[in-house]
């Protein structure tokens, strides 16, 4: 690997994604000597301040799942004179010029399709196939997400797959009571409560949550959800449950520290870092048993089957902290750098 690039398009979003993009790369570029190109949508993100000299940074304000992404964003690839494309995404131009390696972090609207419309099902079907399929390299985020590759397209770790478990940034640790007062007084957060914190779509389960909680009936505590978009906007709320919109990633680790427990009934995860952050922060965690999260999930979670039966039982019993193991994003790129130079 003489020069790589990588497609840091997705780092303005707040996405699980996003963040992947803004931990990994500057640590991947610490730990390397190798020279980089990173393709942004805008020069002046913050995040782009602290990077090391060994990389050069291309505006390329291309909307994903867009035409110009496919028709501009090859040319600009050739143009900056890299060797190998690292994509954090799926989504690779399909006319890309030089060879690439993609993270595939779940193959979610294969299994959930969250009301996507026929059209963007099938384009992501194709987009991913033709990603997969030519692609030198694959990184997936978990065990989980490597079978459901073999499933679905029959490549397996060994052949062009590599594992590579995400990590936790640092921020996440347990924080004082005068900061988990200060974050309850910011967020009018009277009473102890249970958190939630991701989207609100479909294989989320958002609303078993909700119902178990009512079943639950928990009278000294709320159920507090971060959530926003329009599924989460569409949620009936109770008088004892909440919901939280434009919560800063600055502010996550006092409410988890603060939680009486993380709760999430999610089907369907690719690795679930909400669960790993909570851990970290020393917040007991309640969770599915089930996709990635068995995988991830620290010793001493509470893992349930789906039901509200379960999970109402889980809120009136919930589990005492466990022990976080969570990895190091300086551990994540060097297995990174190894996948890429081992090619």
């Amino acid at each position: 690997m003489k020069h790589c690039g990588i497609d840091c398009r997705l780092s303005l979003g707040h996405s699980g994604i996003g963040r992947y993009v803004k931990e990994l790369v500057p640590h991947l570029l610490r730990s390397s000597d190798h020279h980089f190109t990173l393709f942004v949508r805008n020069k002046n993100e913050e995040w782009l301040s602290v990077l090391s000299e060994n990389v050069n940074i291309v505006e390329a304000d291309i909307p994903h799942y867009s035409l110009a992404e496919q028709i501009r964003l090859p040319s600009i690839i050739k143009k900056s004179g890299i060797d190998l494309l690292f994509s954090p995404h799926f989504n690779v131009p399909l006319r890309c010029p030089i060879p690439f390696v993609v993270t595939i972090h779940d193959l979610i609207l294969h299994r959930y399709p969250n009301q996507a419309s026929f059209l963007k099902q099938k384009a992501y079907r194709f987009l991913m196939k033709r990603s997969v399929t030519r692609a030198q390299k694959i990184i997936a985020v978990s065990a989980f997400t490597a079978g459901e590759l073999n499933d679905v397209y029959g490549v397996s770790v060994g052949s062009k797959v590599t594992v590579v478990h995400e990590g936790i940034s640092p921020h996440f640790t347990p924080r004082s009571d005068d900061e988990q007062r200060a974050v309850r007084q910011k967020f009018d957060l009277q009473r102890d409560f249970f958190l939630y914190v991701g989207n609100a779509k479909e294989h989320k389960n958002v609303k078993l949550l909700l119902d178990a909680f009512a079943q639950a009936n928990i009278a000294d505590a709320d159920l507090v959800l971060v959530s926003s978009g329009k599924e989460a906007e569409r949620l009936k709320m109770e008088s004892n449950t909440k919901r939280l919109e434009g919560v800063k990633d600055d502010d996550l680790p006092a409410l988890y520290s603060a939680a009486r427990a993380f709760v999430t009934a999610s089907l369907y995860e690719g690795y679930g870092l909400p669960v790993l952050e909570a851990a970290a922060c020393g917040c007991p965690v309640i969770a599915t048993n089930g996709s990635a999260i068995t995988e991830v999930a620290p010793e001493g979670s509470l893992l349930l089957e789906p039901t509200v039966d379960a999970f109402s039982e889980g809120f009136q019993n919930p589990p005492q902290a466990g022990a976080s193991d969570a990895r190091s994003w300086e551990e994540v790129a060097r297995e990174t750098l190894a996948a890429l130079e081992n090619m």
